[in-house]
């Protein structure tokens, strides 16, 4: 709140720097117990450093620029030793708070099935538990008999408004303290009668009339405005219909607004009452008429001002009845999780409560009081509304708003009313201290009770010792402090009654903390630091009978030093939740059952949600409410406690008193503590830090529990309660839904969660021999699948002429010259350039001869091609093939991006120690500029030549190699662990590649096929360079960088070539997929249409993208793209083509869905679709044939059976021959490309692609009858992650941190000292950053059981990308390890 006295909740902490805060009063001596424990607490503490969060400047909302520096994050040095700096010294403080957990020794030794179990918090042996007798039901006294006690609440608003028209019933105050109007029964009865009849005689909807009675009406009316309320109340009563009053919604979003309109729309309610001044302040919609908020059902609102209503006709009588069970009026409450519910009080409950009211407190005729409450519900109403008029007494209501400007309005008004009786909460007790040196002539004599509304809060004792304290001396007595405890279901549950009405004298317990959270009482000598002071709430209320029974389960009678929940069965309490029968019966008929299980009482009591116990002299103590309760690991806290520990933490200076929620979460099976609280413009990060890391130390020490998370928010966002104080259930669901946009965030998910399955241990290793053995007795065939044999496919003759690509390129320059190979096409969809095969052949010779005049190459010298994708990359390979040069295709920088994209092609080419550069005129230009000088060392480059325009001359003999095992062109890679690799790929190889493709796919010279990739490595490079030269099929060229300006490229190209087979990548896919995804009718009516197509395949090196795939699929079978079509492909670097999808006579995607526990234990267990922790897998597409893949252990390199995982070996003629890198590091990576089985087949020599999957033989037979073998790629060993002794793929992380929140437009997850670090990139405004936080931690924990170390919020587009559309996680990771991300936060969890 903007007030100067923002509104507290709880009672003070520490008046003195509260009242020199506000410039208020002598500084009090009084200082609170709790704060004295919270700083004794935090004494024991030695600093214990936390890193701070980093963030970026643009998102401090409010702290002031010069205090804070941004923090530095430089922690890489080639030699892998971090450099010391704010960040490493922040992590290893992070790593020094976390403590290890211990591994015990795992007990069984292979487990197949093995799930992971969550740990289950295990009882501890010496934890306290309740030793007393059982309880009893209390009695209350009876209600005593009052000789003309009315028969119903109307009655005696009749009598007194005919029989004492004069008698003030209500004054009603200005917000400068002035009485504006009194109003009397007189006029009380006259309005409340001009009302009724206007309700049911003068509104008519159809000339039906509008309500009936026992019709719900909603009452809105501000809290100034207690007289029009009264009248509406009354008058509703007499016309037999149902109050339900509300507060006045200011905006169509107010916290929990849309709640209250479910609560109107389930009540049935059509008509709202209000006053004209209220009406006019609404918001309304274009017509005048009031808006519809949201959630709310359609109202009609009536105005009840004077001029509206109309006299009742001389015949018209209301019909005053005796209090029956009807329902009287319905109040409405706001549950833990947010819901409203309304609570049906009838006639004679309300009749019943205001007669025990009328006798616990004394109440007699015509006595003053002060109601400082809100009028319309509990307290409040039931003092100041219900049973005043029940003894015509005269109130004065003191408006919230009066409060807010003069906080001693009320002590003014009882000493100026001589009130007898004031009814406060402790709120406004602290309120007045704060003020009251401005006032030295009031009086507090004439009080004889001053009721405590709020008693029950474990902390208003503080708020009653302070106030009586500087009070006394000014005639308060101390016996006159009555503190209560109600509750919306059993209204007034007890009440302190001072000793002329014969109370006991005040009791005040001294509890342990730690055993209040087992639910037992201890009473604690005040020393101790974790102790909770209550003060009783006095004795049951007249003519009830309480119990107090086990939270949990079965309502059993509670130990006498237990703490449970106290039931009341009396005749003054509601009777149900309107309309929802479940909930009523739990609450409202509980019948509480001895240790025996036998009933205490054939009546059903009410439970209050009140948690508390009976102490001596029969009085009672509330320790907490149910709605407050968090139960952390078995232990049970209470938000208001916790409240208290953290406001006691150096209360004033960074965060607004009563501007605090506490709330717990549910995460992987227990409740969460969450603490959010308001920061004040003024605070500076590192106080607000400072202030952080010790509420955390304070709430550990004092409650023993942690804080999952602690939020700050800026001043005054918070959503508010209608009389001050949050909203607190509205607080939780924008927690949850990640719309509370905090401004600083500390999670401490380290040392909260507990229950995190045990990390795994290592199993001694199983032989590779046990492993075939076991293999075999489980009946599980050895996991082997291959393609089809190539030598009955074709025969070797054809095979043998087409050895070597040049001499296939010439013979079909001789045989079909004019034969048309490949298309390119540019943005716009024309043929920018086409190439025939003697075009072709003749261009290659041309760049032969350059080659060997103009750059003096010998045979076997490597050049490195620079092009753009096109034509002329084609013809500079196979000139390279003609003049017995190896050629390596590079891709070219990129003009706008030099820094990045220059020194990728300057290794390329040192790497690969390439003697010749060829490429355009216009990237040499680019190679030798001043921009290129700051990237690279441009003096360095080897000769660059360019092609543009090169002499007509013919080659005087074209190079043959003398062997087909000689070194045909090299394929260089950059992994997406940021290695680049490049593989040798031998004449045969390539050769042997172009065969299964061509096998695979049924290419033919009179095919076209249409190809989207880049034309630089792997498959795409196979296809683009070398396919068509080999089967002489025409090639549709479509450069993926064109579709950046023209999405509908290569689908439109599809469509007009009527294309069978095209290929793509995933990028490709996905721009498709987003920018073509509104615009399907469009293409529609430009004809585009894909029913030509049969196989679509998506070109690869990883798991399947299934949810994109599909999404492809779905969005394009519109325009005919079959079902069936999609598929996807499999290659690597020590194979580029393992698995090519060619439609299969089954349809459709080819998915199973298996356990993603089990995944990271290395196991495959296959699960229903859809099954919780299930993931989906697609097969990576048909083996290529002269293929054979096996699955051997990572480790023992034994092979495996059928459905387990490990790694991916493969053997065929078109295995890369190995790393081509300039460092001799080939022993290192000799076994890729030479391994050996270690039992079994030992003979046969396989590449290992680094790929972990299994095979899964399946009913469904290929061409040949053969069952099919399906190969399911799962990732890459080198991505793994290897955490809690488990393997996880970032995928699957990644892939739940996406679906956490709409703002999350990518993410990469990577280790980093044995800490899970997660970048999202944020699609959306900076305030939303530090939401994400939370919902990345809760989100990993629920999914994959893993804590998430540091989370980074970076822009979008900062993840880096390859060309394929993977993601580059180790560059990611130098990227932040250097400082280069630029985040908009860093957050270090705890």
């Amino acid at each position: 709140s903007s007030s100067p006295h923002p509104p507290c909740l709880y009672p003070p902490f520490n008046f003195a720097s509260i009242a020199s805060e506000l410039n208020w009063g002598e500084s009090s001596d009084t200082i609170d117990v709790h704060t004295e424990a919270v700083q004794a607490a935090l004494a024991k503490y030695k600093e214990r450093k936390m890193p701070m969060p980093s963030k970026r400047r643009s998102v401090l909302v409010h702290s002031s620029v010069e205090t804070y520096t941004p923090p530095v994050i430089r922690l890489f040095c080639l030699a892998g030793v971090p450099v010391n700096s704010r960040v490493s010294s922040k992590i290893q403080q992070l790593l020094n708070t976390l403590k290890r957990p211990k591994r015990p020794p795992l007990k069984e030794f292979f487990v197949d099935d093995f799930e992971e179990l969550l740990e289950v918090q295990q009882p501890d042996p010496n934890q306290p538990k309740p030793e007393g007798n059982q309880m009893n039901v209390l009695k209350g006294e009876p209600l005593g008999v009052v000789t003309n006690w009315p028969p119903s609440l109307l009655a005696a608003l009749q009598r007194w408004g005919t029989t004492q028209p004069k008698a003030p019933c209500l004054t009603a105050l200005d917000t400068t303290g002035k009485a504006i109007y009194t109003l009397t029964y007189g006029k009380l009865w006259s309005r409340s009668l001009k009302l009724a009849y206007t309700l049911l005689n003068k509104l008519t909807a159809k000339n039906e009339p509008l309500l009936k009675p026992g019709d719900r009406v909603a009452l809105v009316f501000p809290n100034s405005d207690p007289v029009m309320f009264m009248v509406a109340f009354y008058g509703c009563l007499l016309a037999e219909l149902i109050p339900v009053p509300i507060e006045v919604p200011l905006t169509r979003k107010d916290a929990g607004s849309q709640q209250i309109g479910f609560l109107l729309g389930s009540c049935g309610v059509t008509l709202a009452l209000t006053t004209d001044a209220c009406q006019k302040g609404l918001p309304k919609a274009q017509t005048g008429e009031v808006v519809t908020f949201k959630g709310w059902p359609r109202l009609i609102w009536f105005v009840i001002d004077g001029k509206h209503l109309a006299k009742p006709t001389k015949d018209w009588h209301p019909q005053v009845r005796d209090a029956s069970a009807e329902i009287a009026y319905i109040e409405y409450k706001t549950s833990k999780e947010g819901s409203t519910v309304g609570i049906t009080i009838s006639h004679a409950s309300m009749l019943a409560h205001c007669h025990a009211l009328t006798q616990a407190c004394g109440y007699s005729e015509a006595e003053t009081l002060t109601n400082v409450l809100d009028f319309k519900r509990d307290a409040g109403l039931w003092h100041g509304v219900l049973t005043s008029v029940m003894n015509r007494m005269h109130v004065i209501s003191i408006p919230y708003a009066l409060m807010k400007v003069n906080p001693l309005s009320w002590i003014q008004k009882v000493c100026s009313y001589k009130a007898r009786v004031a009814v406060v909460k402790s709120r406004d007790m602290h309120w007045s201290l704060l003020a009251q040196r401005d006032q030295r002539d009031v009086s507090l004599s004439s009080l004889r009770m001053l009721i405590v509304a709020d008693g029950a809060n474990p902390w208003s004792i503080s708020s009653c010792d302070a106030f009586l304290n500087v009070f006394q001396s000014r005639g308060l007595r101390p016996e006159v402090i009555c503190p209560c405890a109600s509750s919306s279901e059993a209204l007034t549950v007890a009440i302190r009654r001072p000793p002329e009405l014969g109370g006991p004298p005040p009791g005040k317990a001294v509890l342990s903390m730690n055993c209040l959270s087992f639910s037992v009482i201890r009473v604690d000598t005040e020393e101790k630091l974790s102790v909770l002071t209550v003060q009783d709430v006095g004795q049951i209320m007249p003519g009830a009978n309480v119990c107090v029974v086990k939270v949990d389960g079965t309502p059993y009678l509670c130990k006498a030093d237990e703490v449970g929940e106290i039931c009341v069965n009396s005749g003054a309490t509601g009777m149900a939740y309107f309309g929802l029968l479940g909930i009523t019966k739990n609450v409202f008929e509980a019948i509480p059952v001895t240790a025996a299980g036998v009933p205490v009482s054939d009546q059903p009591f009410t439970r209050t949600g009140l948690l508390g116990f009976v102490g001596p002299d029969y009085l009672v103590f509330v320790v907490g409410k149910l709605d407050g309760l968090m139960t952390v690991s078995g232990r049970r806290h209470n938000a208001d406690d916790v409240v208290a520990t953290a406001l006691a933490v150096e209360p004033m200076k960074f965060v607004y008193r009563g501007r605090i929620a506490v709330f717990s979460v549910t995460v992987l099976h227990d409740d969460r503590i969450v603490l959010v609280a308001e920061q004040r413009p003024d605070a500076s990060e590192e106080d607000s830090f400072q202030w952080m890391s010790r509420v955390l130390q304070a709430i550990d020490s004092i409650h023993q529990v942690g804080v999952y998370c602690l939020a700050l928010v800026p001043a005054n966002t918070l959503p508010k309660a209608p009389l001050g104080g949050i909203h607190i259930s509205e607080t939780k669901q924008r927690f949850l839904e990640g719309a509370l946009h905090p401004c600083n965030v500390l999670m401490c998910p380290h040392t909260c969660v507990t229950n995190l399955p045990k990390p795994r241990q290592k199993q001694p290793d199983v032989g590779p021999a046990s492993m075939i053995v076991g293999n075999l007795v489980a009946g599980k065939r050895i996991a082997q699948a291959s393609g089809r044999d190539v030598t009955q496919l074709e025969d070797n003759d054809q095979a043998r002429k087409f050895l070597y690509l040049a001499d296939v390129l010439q013979w079909r320059a001789q045989t079909t010259p004019d034969h048309p190979l490949f298309l390119l096409l540019n943005s716009k969809g024309t043929v920018a350039s086409t190439a025939s095969c003697i075009q072709l052949h003749k261009r290659a010779e041309r760049v032969a001869v350059a080659l060997l005049e103009k750059g003096r190459l010998n045979v076997g010298d490597h050049v490195a091609l620079v092009y753009p994708p096109g034509v002329d990359l084609i013809a500079t390979f196979y000139g390279c093939l003609y003049a017995g040069c190896i050629p390596i295709t590079v891709r070219p920088p990129h003009p706008q991006n030099l820094a990045t994209t220059l020194p990728t092609v300057k290794m390329i080419v040192e790497v690969s120690k390439s003697a010749c550069i060829l490429t355009t005129q216009a990237i040499m230009k680019l190679l030798k500029s001043k921009e290129a000088a700051t990237a690279v060392d441009i003096k360095t480059w080897p000769t660059i030549l360019d092609t543009d325009d090169m002499p007509k001359k013919k080659l005087a003999n074209i190079f043959r190699p003398p062997s087909p095992d000689m070194l045909a062109y090299l394929d260089f890679s950059v992994s997406t662990t940021g290695i680049l690799a490049g593989v040798k790929m031998s004449h045969a190889a390539t050769s042997a590649l172009c065969r299964s493709i061509k096998l695979q796919c049924e290419l033919y010279p009179s095919r076209q096929i249409a190809i989207c990739l880049d034309p630089y490595c792997g498959l795409g490079f196979a296809l683009w360079c070398l396919c068509s030269v080999y089967s002489g099929h025409q090639s549709i060229l479509v450069p993926p960088l064109e579709l950046e300006s023209n999405v509908s490229l290569w689908l439109s190209a599809v469509s007009q070539y009527k294309v069978r087979v095209t290929f793509c990548s995933y990028s490709v896919m996905e721009m498709c997929t987003k920018g073509l995804g509104t615009q399907t009718d469009m293409l529609r009516m430009k004809g585009v249409n894909l029913s030509c197509v049969r196989t679509c395949m998506v070109v690869a090196e990883e798991r399947p993208r299934i949810t994109l795939t599909q999404s492809f699929s779905k969005l394009f079978k519109d325009l005919g793209l079959s079902a069936r079509a999609v598929s996807t492909t499999f290659g690597c670097r020590v194979n580029v083509a393992i698995c090519l999808q060619v439609r299969l006579r089954f349809s459709g995607f080819r998915s199973i869905s298996f356990f993603l526990l089990a995944l990271r234990h290395d196991r495959v267990r296959l699960v229903e679709r859809g099954s919780p922790h299930s993931l989906p897998l697609m097969e990576s597409g048909k083996i290529l044939p002269g293929v054979k893949v096996i699955i051997a252990h990572t480790e023992t390199k034994g092979p495996l059976g059928d459905s387990h995982l490990g790694e991916i070996w493969v053997s065929s003629p078109h295995n890369a021959t190995g790393y081509y890198t300039v460092y001799g590091e080939e022993a290192l990576h000799a076994d890729h490309f030479t391994a050996r089985l270690s039992f079994g087949d030992t003979q046969t020599v396989w590449a290992r692609t680094g790929y972990l999957g299994f095979l899964r033989r399946t009913e469904l037979t290929d061409a040949s009858g053969e069952r099919h073998d399906a190969l399911y790629v799962v990732g890459s060993l080198d991505e793994t992650l290897e955490l809690r002794g488990m393997r996880y793929h970032p995928i699957d992380i990644e892939t739940s941190v996406i679906r956490a929140h709409k703002s999350i437009a990518e993410c990469a997850v990577f280790t980093w000292t044995n800490l899970l670090v997660v970048v999202v990139e944020l699609e959306g405004s900076e305030q939303e950053a530090l939401d994400l936080v939370a919902l990345v931690t809760n989100v990993v924990l629920e999914e994959h059981y893993l804590i998430v170390g540091v989370v980074v919020i970076v822009d979008p587009g900062v993840i880096p990308i390859n060309s394929r559309g993977e993601k580059q996680r180790m560059h990611l990771r130098d990227g932040f390890l250097a400082d280069q991300l630029d985040p908009i936060y860093v957050a270090y969890n705890m």
